[in-house]
């Protein structure tokens, strides 16, 4: 089968960035907003058509999902060492291709309603394609560099849409924020691919992630501080991921990413961008899991683990409802990275990997239906704050019950994708990690208490007094709701062990019963907890939170990371190590070159009379001259 054609998928949203950003002030923003969604709808169907091809035609030999590359030579070092660029098919590049797609033009969708009357439509339209564009690149890449490039192009996207309200110093400064973050964990990724790149002689996907191959075998012999190099490499390109996803301690930059509009939290903050380091690591999961000492493998479960738990824990006390749901993507690709930590390789042994894809496909629509919901709230009450929100399902119906689902789905409740999903990665963690898998558990328990909080809180709750009544969005608004409500169901239902795994061999999973009903009653014991404290107005919150006094302050303020990393940044790195650096190049390399310049200036200045113009002074100098000589010469000749 050929896919050739697949690289027009992301070519379609670079076309329409092109096309509205050069013709910024000529097209309507009607328009703009229409070519933006039908460009992102072309790419939708040749999404869909490439995954029907690769799943249920073409990808499957003898039991055995194969992988289809197409590129052409773009740079070469050596004859082995070279870099490509290309479309990579597989099993997980198709996945993502059905995540991106959907997601990005259901915000086409809902963005021609939200940003309707916006002074920047047709730019906010403009970027959006070109975040599609970007992330597509990365999903099809079929290489280490290939991927690189395209993951700093997410990063610009990114920067350019968090930063849209360019008006507002708070928008600006999380732009910089997430750029300057992310970029220090890039340099770990780009240091990361250059080992790579240098012990294993070749930055292609297929042929490092060859378990029978060299790439992998030939490592073995070479160490650095007690690790091999191979496992550095996979440290470092885990580092980038980390910054990409969020995780513990490259986590300070998304709750401030809230400040875009809502339809760039949803596509970028829920759904595609932050779910990349999860990408990152699934394509290089043969590095990672067979590498000798493990150690890689192990720093992405328990990193995954603690992230989940800790943003699990600080989304229980925030009141901006975006910031809650930023804590909870954390938490949630937290748990995709542990279920990749504790993956064996093998048919079932290999239900992590699966479990940890299958979770990033569903909360890619539940999340992605959350923030959207978020934000026909914030549309119709003009507020992010729960304190301001209280009885909206009586003005919101649909924004009601599919935010009600949404909610449901990643509480883990049965029948809802979430459940299928979350409950595979609950089992692969108590297979391989029961410390791990306690971790989950409470986590699932905290996720269900802070959803459910926002549920009540925004649509049951006190009967606030709006200054102007609330009302439905448009159908614009909420035809993507509708949709993602449904995949937030629909999504559990597909058996995702047949189309993905590590081995690139179906297999069969099956619901583990009684983990399952451990996770659904530590569900509803969140949900009825959080029915209890904000399904009527009352002062229970505000007790429980008094009596925990100092903890719950510190998870109010984030345990003060952000204030943990001004005090690094300013008190030691600025006055500590760049003040002496400053001083140096001031005093010593500035002073030696003004030194040098003015000694110049001065030595100038006395000599250039010597050349006054007058014919006089000449005369003087040639008889002075000439007496000294003169002189000199009687002298020598006495003597």
């Amino acid at each position: 089968m050929d896919f050739t054609y697949t690289i027009l998928i992301p070519l379609i949203p670079l076309a329409v960035f092109l096309l509205l950003g050069m013709n910024y002030n000529k097209i309507k923003p009607a328009v703009s907003g229409w070519i933006g969604s039908m460009g992102l709808f072309v790419a939708l169907l040749l999404s869909y058509y490439t995954a029907y091809k690769y799943f249920f035609e073409v990808g499957k030999v003898n039991e055995v999902y194969q992988t289809f590359t197409h590129q052409w030579r773009w740079m070469s070092f050596t004859d082995s060492l070279y870099i490509d660029m290309g479309v990579m098919i597989d099993q997980i590049s198709v996945m993502m291709l059905i995540v991106v797609s959907t997601i990005s033009f259901m915000v086409h969708l809902y963005s021609r309603g939200y940003m309707k009357g916006d002074s920047g439509y047709t730019k906010f339209f403009s970027f959006l394609s070109l975040f599609t564009f970007s992330m597509m690149g990365l999903v099809l890449a079929v290489n280490l560099f290939q991927i690189y490039i395209f993951w700093e192009l997410v990063g610009v996207s990114s920067f350019l849409l968090i930063g849209y309200y360019y008006t507002k110093p708070s928008a600006v400064a999380a732009a910089k924020k997430a750029f300057i973050v992310t970029r220090f964990a890039d340099l770990g990724f780009l240091i990361g691919i250059l080992i790579i790149g240098y012990y294993g002689g070749s930055f292609d996907f297929v042929t490092l992630t060859d378990p029978e191959g060299n790439a992998i075998l030939n490592w073995a012999s070479t160490s650095f501080m007690g690790l091999s190099v191979i496992t550095w490499g996979l440290l470092l390109i885990f580092m980038g991921g980390a910054g990409k996803s969020a995780m513990f301690p490259l986590h300070i930059w998304l709750p401030d990413a809230m400040e875009g509009p809502t339809p760039v939290s949803a596509l970028i903050h829920a759904a595609t961008m932050v779910v990349a380091g999860v990408y990152l690591v699934a394509r290089l999961f043969p590095m990672y899991y067979f590498v000798e000492d493990g150690y890689a493998l192990n720093l992405v479960a328990w990193v995954g683990a603690f992230s989940s738990l800790f943003a699990a824990i600080i989304a229980l006390t925030q009141n901006d409802i975006k910031r809650v749901l930023a804590f909870s993507t954390m938490s949630q690709i937290g748990y995709m990275m542990l279920a990749l930590g504790v993956s064996g390789y093998d048919g079932h042994d290999g239900l992590g990997y699966m479990a940890s894809m299958f979770h990033l496909f569903t909360h890619a629509m539940f999340k992605g239906l959350l923030f959207l919901g978020a934000g026909s709230i914030i549309h119709a009450i003009h507020s992010n704050y729960l304190q301001d929100m209280g009885g909206l399902r009586k003005y919101m119906p649909v924004t009601h019950i599919t935010f009600l689902i949404a909610a449901l789905s990643i509480a883990g409740f049965p029948g809802f994708a979430g459940f299928f999903s979350k409950d595979e990665i609950l089992v692969a963690a108590f297979e391989h990690n029961r410390i791990i898998y306690i971790i989950g558990v409470i986590v699932a328990g905290l996720t269900a208490f802070y959803m459910f909080r926002l549920y009540f809180g925004i649509f049951w709750g006190k009967d606030t007094k709006y200054e102007h009544t609330p009302h439905e969005s448009p159908v614009s608004m909420t035809f993507p709701l509708v949709f993602l409500a449904f995949m937030s169901i629909a999504a559990g239902y597909i058996h995702f062990s047949e189309y993905v795994s590590a081995d690139r061999q179906p297999f069969e999973a099956h619901l583990n019963y009684p983990l399952a009903a451990i996770a659904v009653g530590v569900g509803l014991l969140g949900i009825i907890l959080a029915f209890v404290f904000y399904k009527k107005p009352g002062n229970l919150p505000e007790k429980v939170s008094k009596a925990f006094g100092v903890l719950y302050q510190w998870a109010y303020d984030k345990f003060y990371f952000d204030e943990l990393y001004l005090f690094v940044t300013k008190e030691i790195i600025f006055k500590r190590i760049s003040a002496p650096f400053a001083w140096f190049d001031r005093h010593v390399v500035d002073g030696t070159m003004d030194l040098i310049g003015n000694s110049t200036v001065s030595g100038s200045e006395k000599i250039k009379k010597i050349q006054s113009g007058r014919i006089q002074d000449y005369a003087l100098a040639f008889v002075a001259g000439a007496v000294v000589l003169a002189m000199i010469f009687i002298y020598k000749w006495i003597i």
